[in-house]
């Protein structure tokens, strides 16, 4: 992702810079979202594994991002407070 992007980006709702997920994060996610465990803030259930993502740098919402495109519709995120090893 761009850096000049990257810098300008945040969360809709609460307005906290974003930053990349680890390859950790990621895969904490992924298995999550494979299980069928995870819902966005719309309480939709999350069905596609993330290929790359954003998280709020308090690490309270996952934004993902497509054909390398943020998405940062409010509706579309993804508390952190579903997973185990994401503690704010």
């Amino acid at each position: 992702m761009d850096k000049r992007l990257l810098d300008i980006l945040c969360c809709p709702v609460s307005k906290t810079p974003v930053r990349p997920l680890t390859s950790s994060e990621l895969s904490t996610v992924n298995q999550a979202i494979d299980a069928g465990q995870v819902l966005n803030v719309a309480g939709a259930t999350v069905q596609a594994r993330l290929s790359e993502g954003l998280i709020t740098v308090d690490r309270k919402v996952i934004y993902r991002i497509e054909d390398s495109i943020p998405v940062m519709l409010p509706e579309e995120g993804i508390g952190t407070t579903q997973f185990n090893d994401f503690a704010a």
